[in-house]
């Protein structure tokens, strides 16, 4: 690992090249083949390298730099243990995507994407899974527009806990239908203003956006709370 890493820093190995074959990297650092597997297969759960196996240009071990999966990885185990909360992950995102809007430029966007996302959004017949992942997506496609690719790479490994977090709380909510119309059409105003440079604009829309739904459902969450209190029978 620690081979890799001085490799990549000093421009000896690039995204996209191939490892020396087990033997040969054995052989170079001095380990033995079962360390390096284990090494290997360490640094393939955090998206720095990617290993097929058969013949061809893209088998073998390969350079793939993806550190949005390891990110996206340790997000998900602090979530679990509790370390970090849902409140922590929606002020994260309240900072990057009004940052992200307010440093865009329409030039950078490609806007085809997550017009595309929006209009698969329109499909009233999608369950509010689908809905939500493709919500996720779409933040994170709107965060691109920013000359930051570290914003971009934090955004990505943001989106298994916003998709995590959104869907848990649609759970709560009644009525579906009326919450997804205002979500697309938040999501329509939000487009237009970071594809027509309005990035102020985009960011102040995308906080109304981000808080209005969390606001709506901790409210009916504590609507349901205490329904199930006044239901309890007395002590």
């Amino acid at each position: 690992m620690q081979w890799v890493t001085e490799e990549l820093a000093s421009g000896r190995l690039h995204i996209g090249d191939h490892l020396p074959g087990e033997r040969t990297l054995a052989e170079t650092l001095g380990v033995s083949r079962n360390s390096l597997r284990e090494a290997l297969r360490i640094l393939e759960a955090l998206g720095t390298l990617h290993t097929s196996t058969g013949t061809g240009p893209r088998s073998g071990t390969i350079v793939t730099a993806a550190p949005e999966q390891a990110l996206s990885l340790s997000l998900s185990l602090q979530l679990a243990t509790r370390q970090v909360e849902p409140q922590d992950v929606l002020q994260v995102r309240l900072l990057l995507e009004a940052w992200a809007a307010n440093h865009s430029d329409p030039a950078r966007g490609d806007w085809a994407q997550p017009e595309w996302i929006l209009d698969r959004m329109d499909d009233e017949t999608l369950e509010v899974a689908e809905f939500l992942r493709l919500d996720a997506e779409f933040h994170v496609l709107a965060s691109r527009a920013a000359d930051n690719p570290l914003i971009s790479t934090l955004m990505d490994a943001l989106r298994i806990a916003i998709f995590d977090h959104t869907l848990s709380r649609a759970q709560r909510l009644p009525d579906w239908g009326a919450t997804s119309a205002r979500l697309r059409r938040e999501h329509r105003g939000i487009l237009d203003a970071l594809r027509h440079g309005r990035g102020e604009e985009a960011a102040d829309l995308l906080e109304t956006h981000i808080r209005g739904y969390y606001q709506e459902t901790a409210e009916h969450s504590t609507a349901d709370e205490h329904a199930v209190e006044a239901s309890r029978p007395n002590a």
